[in-house]
């Protein structure tokens, strides 16, 4: 099983930024959606392991 990192950092100003490594595809969000609970977010920014398939699904390609 590979590692998973959750990284929260919290600057001087109450600002608070979530990283997280060793996820793929969309189940990195599910995750940050539980920490983020009531905030809201003002930026995301997906990691290339975002856009990576999991669970062996294909996605189809446009026209076919």
């Amino acid at each position: 099983m590979k590692e998973k990192i959750v990284v929260i950092e919290i600057d001087e100003q109450g600002n608070s930024s979530l990283d997280l490594a060793g996820f793929e595809g969309k189940g990195c969000a599910v995750v940050a959606k539980d920490f983020q609970g009531g905030d809201s977010v003002t930026n995301t920014r997906h990691k290339r392991e975002f856009y990576l398939q999991t669970g062996g699904k294909k996605l189809q390609q446009e026209g076919q």
